[in-house]
């Protein structure tokens, strides 16, 4: 709205830089999603090779720790293969054969031997499949260092025992590692002597190892430092190697086996390939199709662009409600039609001024005022208005209701304020003519009322009248009697005392009761005139004399007698007496009529005025109608105050309707309630007078 005030030349210098704005967004997204493709392509790439090389990893890692497994299983079965050579159900001549056959199945071990406690050789066997020549003669007869320091260890553990690796030169300059196992032999719970089986760690490889070793593997004994001890495999190399270790725990010694597997580079390489051209292929459909969808959705945001313009501009054009928008400095920044018929300038007129033209000079300063306590940074009241009065071009006046709202830009920036104008001329028209009305209906009510009570007040004031009427012609008979003594001598001087006592008493009743028939008629024409509705201090006391008159008429007639009870110190309702006057009279007429009834015992009917209950600050006063009658049915009850509804084939239906609308009217409530121990409680609130009212 705020673009209506710039000129179209400061629209058309902003449009390069508009343009170029727009035009590098579209370059900078389009660089972004290339530099997100490539990134994609290389990340998968990678990943593709992580992935590869992650599962040759793995499956190096279960091969290695299988093979680990096997080298345990199989050392195990070999204990148990030597624990058996020294059964006691054997005899020590046939041990060497059964040795031999021992090696035959277990070509890992290259030789056994049988030695007593002294560690003296009992018995001895090698292998066959492999004819060696050792290089220490004294071997057969003495204990090797190794086989010692073994079975010493085996001894202390009282289990088998393993020597760490050595290197055995053999014949021919040869050489092999080899690895000593002590096991020691129990009798009666002492060592007697001891098996010792010497492994070729080559062999143990070979046996154990090699059958599930493939061509791109290589497997190898080494120690803790990475010293190569025994190796297999491995008669094709790759471009790139993968490692795993596994660690053989045996008693008394520590060996690591480690598989190598060689592999070309990943083959990852035809597959990106193909990934990557398939990739190109969606990147570039999915880029015509991005563009389609943006030229598609461009021109539906321009079409609806250009429709949300023409409807804003045709709602605005039907819009019966002013608006008008201001800065932050108070210049005039858009008007709508209705605003401007409304105050008979035009948009020209009216936009970029700060002051308005339709302001009354002679409340211009406070509204001037008011305008700048706004832009001060005060907020209205949401959704709450106010009344002003604005000035036509022609000069004549308007009354407008006012809501205003700060005005709020696509970025959350306060940039003014928005202002809806409503024209309550019409309201205010139709609120006289309701009120006239209104008048119109309680002068009826009065004057139907009134016509009721003409019997009535023609019995009550027969009684008053009859009395002065016998009153004066007492007087006249007196005034002949003295008439016929013109000497004005009478033979006793006390009878004309008495007579003109008489006389005075006859004259002061004529005038009580002549002054009683007066008030009856004053009363009832006070009722019956319409007056203008001015709301004044009014004391309870007033109120109820105002209408005992009346009452006390119908009263008599349906020998119902009237209690009053007023509160000590109750204080002064603000109210119009007349309107008043006319709730209180129709609700005592209706608790009169509902005791109309030859059931009814208890015929009283009590006028009450107190103070509300709970209210400390003594706001409002409270008065009651009470009967005793046969009070409301339910059904009754829900359509009692519905206008032209009624339970008499002679009411109009309007009382109770009009006693609420005036009640409410004065900011009070009208209620109704059971009597206890019978009847009904008409009961309203009006407010109490105070020093500002």
């Amino acid at each position: 709205m705020n673009g209506l005030s710039i000129s179209p030349s400061a629209a058309l210098s902003r449009w390069p830089w508009r343009r170029w704005r727009t035009a590098w967004r579209r370059w900078s997204l389009w660089t972004l999603l290339v530099v997100l493709v490539l990134s994609m392509l290389i990340t998968l790439v990678w990943l593709a090779g992580r992935y590869e090389a992650s599962q040759v990893q793995d499956k190096l890692e279960r091969d290695t720790a299988n093979a680990v497994a096997d080298i345990r299983s199989a050392l195990g079965r070999n204990l148990q293969d030597l624990q058996a050579l020294n059964a006691p159900s054997r005899t020590d001549a046939d041990w060497p054969a059964r040795a031999a056959q021992l090696l035959q199945v277990r070509r890992e071990l290259m030789r056994i031997e049988w030695r007593d406690a002294g560690m003296h050789v009992l018995g001895q066997a090698e292998t066959p499949y492999r004819t060696q020549q050792w290089e220490d003669p004294l071997r057969s007869q003495e204990a090797h260092p190794e086989a010692a320091l073994t079975c010493t260890h085996a001894r202390r553990i009282n289990g088998p025992s393993y020597s760490p690796s050595y290197f055995q030169l053999l014949a021919e300059g040869l050489g092999a590692e080899m690895m000593e196992v002590c096991l020691p032999l129990t009798q009666s719970g002492h060592i007697s002597g001891f098996v010792i089986g010497t492994y070729n760690l080559q062999s143990l490889l070979i046996a154990h190892v090699s059958k599930n070793l493939p061509r791109t593997q290589e497997v190898s004994f080494t120690e803790p430092d990475g010293t190569r001890l025994a190796l297999l495999g491995a008669s094709w190399r790759g471009t790139r190697m993968f490692t795993a270790q596994q660690l053989l725990d045996l008693p008394g010694s520590t060996l690591v086996l480690r598989m190598d597997s060689w592999h070309r580079a990943p083959s990852v390489f035809p597959n990106v390939l193909t990934a990557l051209v398939t990739l190109m292929s969606i990147a570039l459909v999915s880029v015509v199709v991005v563009l389609v969808r943006d030229n598609r959705r461009r021109l539906r945001a321009e079409r609806d662009l250009g429709d949300a313009l023409a409807f804003r501009k045709a709602m605005e054009d039907s819009l019966v409600t002013g608006l008008r928008a201001r800065d932050l400095q108070g210049r005039i920044s858009y008007v709508n039609p209705a605003f401007c018929a409304m105050v008979g300038f035009t948009a020209d007129e009216l936009l970029g001024q700060d002051r308005a033209p339709y302001w009354p000079p002679e409340l211009a300063a406070e509204y001037a005022q008011r305008q700048d306590h706004r832009l001060s940074g005060a907020t209205p009241p949401v959704r709450e208005g106010h009344e002003s009065i604005f000035m036509r071009k022609d000069g004549t006046r308007v009354p407008v209701l006012i809501f205003e709202a700060p005005l709020i830009n696509a970025q959350g920036q306060h940039t003014g304020w928005m202002s809806a104008f409503i024209d309550i001329s019409e309201q205010k028209r139709m609120e006289e003519i309701s009120r006239a009305s209104q008048e119109r209906l309680q002068a009826t009510a009065r004057l139907a009322t009134v016509g009721e009570m003409a019997s009535l007040l023609s019995h009550e004031l027969t009684q008053p009248l009859a009395t002065i009427s016998s009153y004066a012609t007492g007087s006249l008979n007196m005034l002949a009697m003295a008439a016929e003594d013109p000497t004005g001598h009478s033979s006793d001087g006390k009878r004309q005392g008495q007579q003109l006592q008489d006389l005075r008493m006859i004259m002061e009743r004529i005038s009580f009761q002549a002054s009683r028939a007066g008030r009856v008629i004053k009363s009832v024409r006070d009722f019956v005139r319409r007056r203008d509705q001015s709301r004044q201090a009014v004391s309870a006391n007033e109120l109820l004399d105002a209408i005992l008159p009346l009452i006390t008429l119908q009263a008599r007639k349906l020998d119902v007698r009237v209690v009053t009870e007023i509160e000590p110190g109750l204080p002064a309702v603000y109210c119009d007496p007349t309107m008043v006057e006319q709730v209180l009279l129709n609700l005592a007429r209706n608790g009169m009529q509902a005791m109309d009834s030859r059931e009814i015992t208890r015929r009283e009917l009590l006028l009450r005025a107190r103070r509300v209950a709970g209210d400390s600050h003594g706001r409002w006063v409270e008065l009651s109608v009470a009967d005793y009658g046969s009070g409301i049915p339910e059904t009754v009850a829900e359509q009692l105050f519905t206008p032209f509804f009624t339970t008499r084939d002679e009411g109009m239906g309007l009382g109770l309707s009009l006693c609420r609308t005036v009640v409410e009217q004065h900011g009070g409530q009208l209620q109704h309630s059971p009597h206890v121990p019978q009847g009904t409680v008409f009961a309203f609130t009006l407010p109490a007078h105070t020093e500002t009212e």
